[in-house]
């Protein structure tokens, strides 16, 4: 018998460290070749370490959330036969196609809710003969009470809200399945009290994606000092150029408001260089950029990423559409290349129909401006009436959010750049203009 030490190998250049988000194996467990060991977090990309040996797991570097340098000892695996003291550091990287984006938050066992002791001595009555397995609910903030049921019922009653303590046994004082029944549907014909049930606290460990988020997030509050304008645009002909546009489009992907904003905002930037750009607060450098690298945030079931869409100041309205598609695509299953999550010298941030009526948007630092189009509302408005009076009209209107790093964009510039974007938008023909 022999041991084999796997060491977190080099998985990308200027990589440091990376986090352990998840354990596929524990100590004691048998591990064959090329089987998963655990998934290592750096920077955006999820990565998954393979074995390379057969064998059984005899120790691991931590727990899910702690950080492990580049070299150090990950798994330590006994092997039949000599094996070997370590493997070498430099071991190939897993294949970039493995990369995967996903997050897994711990939480504690279900089981240890129900480990709360009673504090009221059952009543005078006839003694009832209660097995040592006895569920122990908690009353609201009032003493806890024995109540009798199955693992498999208290889960069920956890689930759904409810407080076993109110539930009435139907048999032998232990609470069944059919007893929760019961309960509903006395309680949807307002048999019982409507309030809300005060549910458990749950206790969730900050790690992996989560983390990298809140770190990214409250350095950029800490160093830029935010500042936020507002402006509302009319969207009426920019949504009937769109419908138009969209029944004539054939094969071409559907447009959606975004493109036609990212090239109103790619058409105005010229003026406005400084939106444009990244600031490097340690050097005391600002870079102005003449290409527009936008960043897209896109809400993904590990959370908030930001993929690139590259250059698009030179991709006409169908390509930003089909890049569009493709990169929420790739970000949302977890297959965007690193090179496609960084580098973004200006982001757009949409919440689409929940987009509210304003936003004030954190810059995804190093830049220095973020950009949020808000919900389309429907309001009457006064608009000429072309005799030199005025009407009522339904007008399609949309507010747009601007955040600027101030250390670098004044108000004024903010300002004027989003007045320019406001009048692209408000006359769309000049965004198929040459």
């Amino acid at each position: 018998m022999g041991t084999y030490t796997f060491r977190l190998p080099d998985i990308g250049e200027g990589i440091a460290e990376a986090e352990i988000v998840a354990w596929h194996v524990a100590v004691g467990d048998m591990v064959e070749e090329d089987g998963r060991l655990a998934d290592m977090m750096t920077d955006k990309a999820t990565v998954e370490m393979e074995s390379p040996v057969t064998g059984k797991v005899v120790s691991i570097a931590g727990e899910v959330g702690d950080v492990v340098a580049i070299g150090s000892a990950l798994v330590v695996i006994e092997t039949e036969g000599e094996g070997e003291s370590a493997a070498p550091t430099s071991a190939p990287a897993p294949k970039a196609d493995m990369v995967e984006e996903r997050i897994e938050a711990e939480t504690p066992d279900a089981a240890d809710v129900a480990k709360i002791e009673a504090a009221v001595p059952p009543p005078a009555a006839e003694p009832i003969s209660v097995p040592a397995k006895v569920a122990k609910v908690a009353v609201g903030h009032e003493a806890s009470v024995k109540v009798l049921a199955s693992p498999a019922v208290r889960q069920r009653a956890r689930n759904l809200g409810i407080d076993l303590a109110e539930v009435r046994p139907s048999e032998e004082g232990r609470i069944r399945h059919a007893d929760l029944d019961q309960f509903l549907a006395y309680n949807a014909q307002g048999g019982y009290r409507s309030a809300g049930r005060e549910r458990g606290d749950e206790v969730i460990k900050v790690i992996g994606m989560r983390r990298r988020i809140a770190e990214n997030m409250a350095a950029s509050k800490r160093h830029i000092p935010h500042f936020s304008y507002v402006e509302e645009c009319d969207v009426t002909a920019l949504e009937a150029m769109r419908e138009q546009l969209n029944a004539h489009r054939g094969d071409k992907p559907k447009l959606t408001l975004l493109p036609l904003l990212i090239t109103a905002i790619c058409r105005a930037l010229p003026q406005f260089p400084m939106i444009n750009a990244r600031y490097d607060d340690e050097a005391g450098v600002v870079t102005r950029y003449g290409a527009v690298h936008l960043g897209m945030a896109a809400q993904t079931p590990a959370g908030l990423m930001v993929p690139v869409i590259r250059n698009a100041q030179g991709l006409n309205l169908w390509q930003l559409a089909r890049e569009i598609v493709r990169l929420a695509d790739a970000t949302r299953s977890g297959n965007a290349k690193s090179e496609e999550l960084s580098g973004s010298t200006l982001t757009v941030t949409s919440l689409g129909p929940l987009g509210g009526i304003a936003t004030t948007p954190v810059i995804n630092r190093p830049e220095v401006a973020i950009i949020g189009p808000n919900r389309i509302v429907e309001r009457p408005m006064f608009v000429p009436d072309g005799m030199g009076g005025e009407r009522i009209e339904k007008r399609k209107l949309m507010n747009i959010s601007i955040s600027c790093d101030h250390r670098v964009v004044d108000g004024h510039d903010a300002a004027s750049f989003v007045q320019a974007v406001r009048k692209l938008i408000e006359t769309p023909v000049l965004l198929l203009a040459d």
